[in-house]
């Protein structure tokens, strides 16, 4: 006997030429194929679920990403919306603080100019309250006492600048009543200081002769007096002594007219 291996079809031919009437050929085949479907059905099973896996983890992968860049891009927009929330607020508080610092200027120049207003009309009513004064001066020096008046001006000049010699100036219309009021008060003048200082003075008084250097119509009377030819002077015109008094009670009169100030 043969010591091959025997395989099926042999053993199948073998059966044939020993009589036997079945054939068992086809088994083996159908075998094999059962076992190659198999196997093919594993390996696609196999590469399915790989595939499945490989999609799976791909979706994973872009569901991730997706994530990622949904929540990186809403906090870039939330970083970019609140940078320009600070930028708007930044704009319009340096806009409030300009029309803040516009509208002090424009109320501060407005009440600036009231205020000129106001003083434009104090300065208006003190010069009209001045002139409605100079103008009663005029009328004192037309009265029926004015040559008195211009004795005790004399007086009260010719001690203040305390000079034997002394030219006396007035206006041209009052030349006339401060020659005949010179004597008198020549002699008040002495009185007084030979009364106080127990001297007996012996002065000058005369009247300036050139009418071209008489006082001014607006002086509303009075006199000059000059001593030295000319270097000491006592202005006792009215006008004069209008204007002292005048700064004298400048306090009292704004008082009296302007108390809300």
């Amino acid at each position: 006997p043969c010591s091959c291996p025997s395989f099926p079809l042999q053993e199948a031919h073998a059966s044939s030429r020993s009589g036997c009437a079945r054939d068992y050929s086809h088994f083996p085949v159908e075998q094999s194929h059962r076992r190659i479907k198999q196997t093919t059905i594993m390996a696609s099973d196999q590469i399915r679920q790989m595939v499945n896996f490989i999609l799976q983890e791909a979706h994973e992968k872009a569901n991730e990403i997706r994530v990622k860049t949904e929540h990186d891009f809403n906090l870039e927009k939330q970083t970019l919306v609140h940078e320009a929330k600070l930028a708007v607020q930044d704009e319009y508080t340096k806009k409030e603080k300009d029309r803040e610092v516009q509208e002090r200027i424009a109320r501060s120049a407005e009440i600036g100019q009231c205020r000129q207003k106001k003083m434009a009309l104090r300065d208006d009513l003190l010069t009209s309250l001045m002139k409605e004064a100079s103008s009663k001066c005029k009328v004192v020096a037309d009265g029926s006492n004015y040559p008195a008046l211009l004795q005790k001006l004399i007086v009260q000049g010719l001690i203040k600048i305390e000079e034997l010699e002394v030219v006396v100036f007035c206006r041209k219309e009052d030349v006339n009543t401060v020659k005949k009021v010179i004597p008198a008060a020549v002699k008040e003048y002495v009185d007084i200081m030979e009364k106080e200082s127990g001297i007996k003075l012996t002065p000058k008084v005369t009247v300036n002769p050139d009418r071209k250097r008489d006082l001014p119509e607006s002086s509303n009377g009075g006199v000059k007096l000059t001593a030295c030819a000319g270097k000491i002077v006592c202005d006792n015109t009215m006008s004069s002594r209008l204007s002292l008094v005048y700064e004298e009670l400048m306090p009292s009169i704004r008082e009296i007219l302007f108390p809300e100030a």
